[in-house]
């Protein structure tokens, strides 16, 4: 998100107020697909784009991930580092702010993760771009976990997510990232049903669009 979103607020602004209307805005808990994705890799750098309260960077540094986590709002990155001080894995993240649409952290990581990177219109998200730089983040042998909401949850409309722009299957996903078909090894494309708790206790079943792909290795990540 970039520039002048809802009612003339930046994204930061928009979102720290998203933020700051609670103590906290999510469960706290990974999500389940991270944990399902990752339990087979062995830990070494992470990124975590759109962060928000740090509970999957958190889980990720628990595992023996150093993890960079990033979001475009400040509100949610102190909260996320206080539960990082909290939970003894403060000196495993480093939390940074980002407006994605603007700037994307340096480097290459073993593990490039980003789950429910999507924006309420009116807000503009280049969210095929994000994921094409999160692609190109990824080191040789590493791993591309790209988990986004095959449908709204039945919460959005009373938490400011009440317009979405189509929401694209994975298969969408996977055709959006352009990525070369000699480069990357598809570990898992689909569709996948979960339990999920929204921030004011609500229960539902969702359905998320995974896609996870891994980087050939002596094949070296460009941008």
């Amino acid at each position: 998100m970039s520039g002048e979103d809802v009612d003339g607020a930046s994204a930061g602004e928009f979102w720290d107020d998203f933020y700051g209307a609670g103590d906290r805005v999510w469960s706290g808990e990974p999500n389940a697909v991270l944990v399902r994705e990752t339990a087979d890799l062995a830990p070494g750098s992470a990124l975590d784009l759109g962060c928000g309260e740090g509970a999957d960077a958190i889980w990720l540094a628990r595992q023996g991930w150093r993890v960079t986590a990033v979001d475009v709002s400040g509100v949610a990155l102190e909260r996320g580092a206080e539960q990082a001080r909290r939970a003894g894995v403060a000196d495993r993240i480093d939390w940074q702010r980002h407006d994605l649409a603007e700037s994307f952290p340096g480097g290459v990581f073993d593990l490039v993760s980003t789950h429910f990177l999507h924006a309420p219109s009116p807000v503009e998200l280049p969210r095929e771009q994000i994921l094409r730089d999160a692609a190109a983040a990824v080191s040789p042998g590493g791993v591309l976990l790209v988990v986004g909401h095959a449908g709204p949850p039945p919460w959005a409309a009373d938490h400011g997510h009440g317009d979405h722009p189509p929401l694209p299957t994975s298969a969408q996903v996977l055709g959006s990232l352009g990525l070369p078909e000699e480069e990357w090894e598809p570990l898992v494309t689909g569709e996948y049903r979960r339990d999920a708790t929204g921030p004011d206790g609500q229960r539902a079943v969702l359905e998320d669009a995974v896609v996870k792909l891994r980087r050939l290795p002596g094949r070296s990540p460009s941008r």
